[in-house]
């Protein structure tokens, strides 16, 4: 037993030198407060090192025992309670030494006591002793303080507020803390930017920070933690969140006006500035600046920037800066404005005759000096109409549109026959790509009959333009050829007229022969017709050839249905000569005259 109490108080010893500062100082219980003997036991238990009363006691305490008297003490039961109604297992140590390690940071802050129950196994009973009532009053670290100086922006108390810096490489950040506790012993810093880490504050003295220069300060995110220990063994820890950003942010797309091309208003809203601007990993975007073509740098932090601009095109420069103050590249918008509405030009359209068969095609000629012509937006509007006079076509009552937009298309008709004289009435609807518009003024094209009558000019003559008058001699043959643009199966009258050329106004013309040409004559689109005319008297006439005088047959061209010719009757007053051929006496002595003055002058 003498050597089993040596090797305990040896073992004591040495625990007692590792034991921290603050523990209490070891404390023999004496027998009449610490040891319970029970029974027929002859050991007597107490605690060498243990809390006494009224003790305060942190961090870990050495619990040792020491062992008397005879018997064998097989294990040692280890209790804590609050009440002494209920005993709560801190160990069962079974092997010498009998020693246990008193983690008091596991306990809350409150009045404990022990008491340790040694098996007799000699006996078969317990050796019993107690501690006094003590109380644990453990002290965690309290961090009042973490912090980085001088970021560029955030603070770092969060995720979403991380301090953003703009440093170099061989930049330095500087951390500082804080904390309080009755046994602060030294503080850790962990997780920052660069290789390495920071040394150890303390714990022979506290600097309260780092200045910490890893030579290598990389762009990115980190969150630095601070750890915070005391004599006691406790610690606390606090993490701050920090970021280096060197790189300015971009320009994403940005919306102009509408989103069309060309905008209509000289009031042009530029929107998306800040919302498409990204900063990648990095601060985040604060502000845009913006410059109209060579203009000078401005800046905005809304997202809707609103300008005013002249008609045509314009160059936007926007670059986008971040929270710490990088500016990114230079991207140009190009903004164009159109308030002038197209010009509209001409029409073509092909010919419109009762004759035709299939669609007509009709375009229309248009310009516009900026934005241009938008095809799929403008389009033609047609209609038929009695007299072409007007803005909306009177039969069809309303305008109709063209099935496929655009300013080229085509009308169809099951049949023009039923048109004629007709206006097909047309007027376009113009829209260039800015959205101006504007709408013609109507225009009007007459549907024509198909057929049409008329003389060949090239074979139509008279055989003799002058003669003598009379039944005898005045005869003359008129040769005609009569044609049709196109097949006439109807039948056709024409007639031979004539009057005096020096006739007055009121004077008609007399019907000299009307020939009614038999349907199918003109099958084959020509008929030469043969006249024969006498001249009355002296004196010019004029000959007319007509064709369908009374305008029974509706034609193309009514005005090419008359041919004209003159013939003359020679005067009898002078025999051998004609009358318009032979000089008069006076005439004769004006010549005269006039030779006589000629040939002095040339002498003189």
């Amino acid at each position: 037993m003498g050597r089993s109490s040596a090797a305990v108080w040896l073992v004591t010893l040495l625990l007692c030198s590792y034991l921290p500062a603050s523990s209490p100082a070891s404390t023999v219980l004496d027998t009449t407060q610490n040891v319970h003997e029970s029974g027929t036991s002859g050991l007597s238990i107490g605690f060498s090192n243990g809390p006494a009363e009224s003790d305060e006691v942190k961090g870990s305490l050495a619990l040792t025992f020491s062992v008397a008297g005879t018997g064998t003490l097989d294990s040692l039961l280890i209790e804590i309670t609050t009440d002494e109604s209920t005993w709560d297992t801190l160990v069962n140590l079974t092997t010498t030494p009998w020693m246990y390690p008193f983690d008091t940071t596991e306990y809350t802050n409150d009045t404990y006591k022990l008491r340790a129950s040694g098996w007799d196994s000699d006996s078969e009973s317990f050796a019993l002793a107690t501690s006094g009532w003590f109380d644990i009053v453990n002290q965690v670290p309290t961090i009042t303080a973490f912090t980085v100086l001088n970021p560029d922006a955030g603070t770092g108390a969060s995720l979403s507020d991380r301090a953003w810096f703009n440093i170099g490489a061989q930049d330095t950040l500087s951390f500082r803390w804080g904390a309080s506790d009755d046994d602060l012993k030294q503080a850790t810093l962990a997780n920052v930017p660069g290789p390495g880490a920071p040394s150890t504050d303390g714990p022979s003295s506290l600097s309260y920070g780092w200045d910490w220069s890893s030579g290598n300060m990389q762009e990115g995110t980190w969150s630095p933690r601070l750890t915070v220990h005391d004599h006691s063994g406790l610690s606390s820890t606090a993490t701050l969140f920090i970021g280096i950003d060197r790189t300015g942010p971009t320009v994403g797309t940005v919306t102009v006006g509408n989103g069309n091309a060309w905008q209509q208003s000289s009031t042009v809203t530029v929107s998306g500035l800040i919302a498409s601007a990204s900063d990648g990993q990095g601060s985040g975007v604060a502000s845009v600046e913006y410059a109209l073509g060579d203009d000078d740098w401005a800046s905005t932090a809304n997202d809707v920037l609103t300008m005013t601009l002249g008609e045509g095109v314009h160059t936007l420069n926007l670059r986008a800066v971040d929270r710490v103050g990088n500016t990114g590249s230079t991207s140009a918008v190009t903004i164009r404005v159109d308030q002038t509405a197209p010009v509209g030009l001409s029409w073509t359209v092909d010919e419109l005759t009762t004759s035709r068969i299939g669609a007509a095609n009709v375009t229309f000629n248009a310009e516009d000096a900026d934005s241009g012509i938008d095809n799929t937006a403008s389009y033609i509007q047609y209609g038929f109409d009695s007299n072409g006079v007007g803005e909306t076509p009177d039969l069809s009552g309303r305008w109709l549109t063209m099935g496929v937009n655009g300013l080229s298309g085509s009308i169809g008709l099951a049949s023009w026959a039923t048109k004629s004289r007709q206006h097909l009435m047309l007027r376009a609807v113009l829209v260039d790509e800015a959205g101006n518009d504007y709408t013609t003024s109507a225009s009007s094209y007459q549907i024509l009959p198909g057929l049409d009558l008329s003389w060949n000019m090239s074979q139509t003559n008279v055989d003799r333009i002058v003669v003598r008058p009379g039944e005898q001699t005045g005869n003359v043959t008129i040769t005609s050829v009569l044609e049709s643009n196109e097949d006439y199966g109807g039948s056709v009258i024409v007639r031979l007229e004539t009057a005096p050329a020096d006739r007055s106004s009121d004077v008609d013309w007399t019907v000299m022969e009307t020939r009614n040409l038999p349907a199918g004559t003109l099958s084959n689109s020509s008929e030469t017709i043969v006249w024969q005319y006498t001249v009355p008297r002296s004196g010019q006439f004029d000959l007319r050839l007509v064709i369908d005088f009374a305008d029974v047959i509706d034609e193309y061209d009514e005005g090419n249905n008359n041919n004209y010719l003159v013939v003359t009757g020679a005067s009898l007053d002078a025999p051998g000569l004609v009358p318009s051929f032979g000089p008069s006496l006076l005439v004769l002595v004006l010549v005269g005259f006039a030779l006589s003055l000629l040939q002095k002058r040339t002498r003189d």
